[in-house]
């Protein structure tokens, strides 16, 4: 059975062709595939990959591995010659199967365990974050020797998923941290590093954050202390149900805002992690059931906040491709003859778990349809548990 899907305009917008080809052909040839099933377009991945840091000279490129930890996605991204982003043992130990080498390992996570501190120092990783004194503390302890860059907080308006909350210091405690850690001589102060936040579609975010880190690294000049190393974070954003800045528009800002800013050669760290895999990532997902409640339509499907979707309740929203298996309304037939508004849920018992509201379908929803998520390979199944008994889903690199 072919199964014919309802393609919009705004879907060939979205998602990239040679991807939704694949996606529409996987299907073709499996119809008994079982779902959840996150099916990620490798090609893509390997064109997001190569693209990061092109237009920002003495850069390098650390994945982030929280976005999406599954070991044949890290295995692609190694061979490519990336580095890698992490923030726990348990990702370090993703990364030692691999035989990644140290050298290609950071962690930007600035409140870390003793144990995860250690196990990083063993393996022969150097680069360190820090932004409090109980940190450098550690650090000295744990890993001697080390070199450490400070992480500074920068705004995260016009990002949909903010990070400026619990991270970061101001710019005097963040001098008066390097002199401490430059003082004792036991951890080199290296860097600067800030997050304009996740899912950022306001580039003038990295101007600020650049204009303060630059002014950090007058400071430290000024006292004898030169930085070498500026960590940009991540943040480039991806199309969910806009579009949304693309990597060469991003990096095209960031460039000029370093050659404005920064006169001496500094070394460019950036950690993408949605920005990569992101938009390589379509869930296929199946109906379970629809409902009346109180004059609302509802739509239950097999994927949802806790077993994949996660980032809708912080405001992340998705487009949806539905199977089509019955003839598509008449066109000239008004918007309101053709669409109606539903309430998408996830398959769990918990009345939290519900993905969207207000979501108007042009299509007429029944149980065991497919429906299609394009934009998320990111923050999906890294995200996912199995509450309730539901499934994480798998994935499948096509």
């Amino acid at each position: 059975m072919v199964r014919k899907f309802k393609i919009s305009d705004l879907h060939k917008r979205i998602i990239s062709k040679k991807t939704l080809f694949k996606v529409l052909t996987y299907i073709d040839k499996n119809p008994d595939l079982e779902t959840p099933l996150l099916l990620i377009d490798k090609e893509k991945l390997v064109q997001n990959a190569k693209s990061l840091g092109e237009l920002i000279p003495n850069s390098r490129v650390f994945y982030a591995v929280k976005a999406n930890s599954d070991i044949e996605l890290l295995k692609i991204l190694k061979n490519m010659g990336l580095g890698f982003e992490i923030a726990s043992r348990g990702e370090l130990e993703l990364l030692k199967k691999l035989e990644v080498p140290p050298e290609k390992i950071i962690t930007s996570n600035p409140v870390k365990s003793p144990d995860f501190i250690q196990s990083l120092y063993n393996y022969g990783v150097k680069y360190f974050v820090f932004d409090s004194i109980s940190e450098i503390e550690k650090l000295e302890k744990w890993a001697p020797g080390c070199f450490g860059y400070v992480r500074i907080t920068v705004p995260n308006e016009g990002s949909e998923w903010p990070l400026s909350k619990k991270f970061g210091v101001e710019l005097d405690m963040a001098f008066d941290l390097i002199k401490r850690a430059n003082d004792l001589k036991i951890i080199s102060p290296i860097g600067v590093t800030f997050h304009v936040g996740s899912q950022c579609l306001n580039p003038y975010n990295w101007y600020i954050a650049i204009d303060k880190a630059k002014r950090l690294f007058d400071m430290c000049k000024d006292a004898g202390i030169k930085l070498k190393i500026l960590n940009i974070g991540g943040g480039y954003p991806i199309s969910y149900t806009k579009i949304a800045p693309n990597i060469r528009e991003i990096e095209e800002k960031i460039s000029s805002y370093l050659n404005e800013k920064f006169d001496e050669d500094i070394e460019i760290f950036i950690e993408p992690g949605r920005a990569i895999v992101g938009d390589t990532g379509i869930m296929v997902s199946k109906i379970i059931g629809t409902a009346k409640r109180d004059y609302e339509n509802w739509i239950y499907l097999d994927v949802g906040i806790f077993n994949g979707l996660m980032e809708a309740i912080g405001g992340i929203k998705y487009l949806y491709i539905f199977e089509q298996t019955t003839p598509v309304n008449n066109k000239e037939s008004s918007f309101f003859d053709r669409y109606k508004k539903w309430t998408v849920a996830g398959p769990s018992c918990d009345s939290m778990d519900v993905i969207e509201k207000n979501v108007y379908i042009d299509a007429d929803p029944k149980s065991e349809q497919l429906v299609l998520i394009p934009s998320a390979g990111a923050y999906t199944v890294s995200y996912a548990s199995e509450f309730n008994g539901f499934p994480i889903p798998k994935i499948k690199i096509l």
